[in-house]
């Protein structure tokens, strides 16, 4: 249904490279031996397999990369929607083509102008599990955002590779949780109902009413268009446990970071203005393309994270990992204390 090549030739050239600087010996293979130890005494996580390698890649290489991802995750949504076009008759076959090629130019510029702002990435498929994993850095971003934000080289990658490496720990080291994941995302996609509506041009989606989009786009940018009530509540249930999974690598790179970096003092601060720093136009795009929600997340999750840690320290908040049932719901994650008195409640894992 969807022309996936032309998703990868449209992200490759959305990403760009240019005239993109270089890394001066970031040697990542060394930053994560010298990481791992360190992060498990703090988090009481360890990898029960072995951490992948680390790769330095290119925007064009990482977009193409998480292209591919995208196709194995929305391949259920695509059928269905191929499946829609069975009962066009003659105009099926440049129905389908066309809306293939639609679908497959907005993945792509979607996927491209996320690949000129990530840094590093602990690429995990949720579904497809006997795909192995890997460990990314972007390199042209981490050495514009070195120079951009004017920050000791050394330390900043290292407290990347922290991030980055938390991630491993936590889809390693806490045996339910790639599966609980991916149970919910294959509910989520089983729930996404394909419908073409004829529109003025036949075969194009009619869009709500301008209150209607309003309405909505406050409540999670254009995803939220698309979400039934079923569907809303299976992603709250997600965006809470990826509140949690990056809230809590983000509170590990600054516990540990003020411990092991040499020049640790003004990174958060550094990355708070990386993040916020957007002009207007870039700003409405985040939003549209929900991005907004993905930093809330960072934000939320950390808070949450901070706080129970400073209350009760990190081995009440381990008990995050527990269980699925211990992971906080979306209205604990904005008042951390009812989640601690529910935990205190559950029994503790063996």
């Amino acid at each position: 249904m969807v022309d996936w090549t032309l998703a990868r030739q449209v992200a490759r050239f959305a990403a760009g490279n240019g005239a993109a600087p270089a890394l001066e010996s970031p040697d990542f293979e060394s930053r994560v031996g010298a990481t791992e130890r360190v992060l498990s005494d703090y988090t009481g996580l360890s990898a029960v397999e072995p951490i992948p390698a680390p790769e330095t890649v290119s925007r064009g290489d990482w977009a193409e990369l998480n292209v591919r991802s995208m196709a194995d995750m929305l391949e259920p949504v695509t059928e269905r929607l191929g499946k829609r076009f069975t009962g066009a008759g003659a105009f099926a076959g440049p129905l389908r083509i066309a809306a293939g090629a639609t679908v497959a130019a907005e993945i792509g510029l979607v996927v491209g102008y996320m690949a000129q702002r990530v840094l590093g990435q602990y690429e995990l498929s949720l579904l497809e599990t006997d795909r192995p994993a890997r460990l990314l850095f972007v390199e042209p971003n981490l050495a514009r955002a070195i120079r951009d934000l004017d920050v000791d080289p050394d330390s900043f990658l290292s407290w990347i590779v922290l991030h980055e490496l938390t991630h491993v720990l936590q889809f390693s080291g806490v045996p339910w949780l790639r599966g609980h994941m991916g149970s919910l995302m294959r509910s989520y996609l089983a729930t996404v109902e394909v419908r073409i509506q004829r529109g003025g041009a036949g075969g194009v989606p009619s869009l709500p009413s301008p209150a209607r989009l309003v309405e909505l786009f406050r409540e999670g940018g254009l995803v939220a268009l698309v979400q039934t009530r079923e569907q809303r509540a299976i992603m709250e249930r997600v965006q809470s446990a990826m509140s949690v999974i990056e809230g809590y690598s983000e509170h590990v790179m600054d516990a540990v970071g003020a411990t092991v970096l040499p020049a640790y003092e003004g990174l958060r601060d550094a990355m708070e203005r990386r993040r916020r720093s957007r002009s207007a136009p870039e700003r409405v795009l985040q939003r549209l393309l929900g991005f907004e929600m993905k930093m809330r997340q960072y934000e939320q999750g950390k808070q949450f994270c901070d706080a129970v840690v400073s209350a009760h320290g990190i081995a009440v908040l381990n008990r995050v990992w527990e269980s699925p049932d211990a992971l906080p719901s979306a209205a604990e994650l904005r008042r951390p204390d009812t989640w601690v008195e529910r935990i205190g409640e559950l029994p503790a894992a063996a």
